[in-house]
């Protein structure tokens, strides 16, 4: 494995948790939204990654994260009866989202200690590679 792959790995590590802030993000600023139908309603969405590991030969060279995907929460969202809301079904119902702020935060505060963890390799790996640098001089 060559150092400079460790910039390679950081970075996709660093995109990922990028991609998960997002989302995150997303699923924050729709926490209080409604709709008339079960349907239609917000759900939390969640990324999904995976190890990337390049075999050659069974001798794993290189790895990374991979994003698989962006999945939408199959948990039950909240109905509430207020027959005055305007987005109120023929029943009297209005959906509200299945977002949990908290657990949201939570995510949001392990994403962003998993992108600064990143950062630090990167920088730390360049640092010793410029430290290799000058040895020779």
């Amino acid at each position: 494995m060559s150092l400079f792959n460790v910039f390679d790995i950081a970075g996709s590590g660093m995109s990922a948790q990028s991609l998960r802030l997002n989302t995150t993000a997303s699923n924050l600023a729709n926490a209080d939204s409604v709709s008339s139908s079960v349907e239609q309603v917000y759900r939390t969405r969640s990324p999904v990654f995976s190890a990337v590991l390049d075999d050659a030969q069974q001798g794993y060279k290189q790895g990374g994260v991979q994003v698989r995907g962006i999945v939408e929460s199959q948990a039950p969202v909240r109905q509430e009866y207020n027959p005055s809301h305007p987005l109120a079904n023929q029943d009297g119902y209005v959906f509200h989202s299945n977002v949990d702020p908290i657990a949201e935060m939570a995510n949001m505060m392990s994403a962003s200690r998993s992108y600064q963890n990143n950062v630090e390799i990167a920088n730390t790996s360049k640092q010793l590679l410029l430290r290799t640098l000058q040895l020779g001089q």
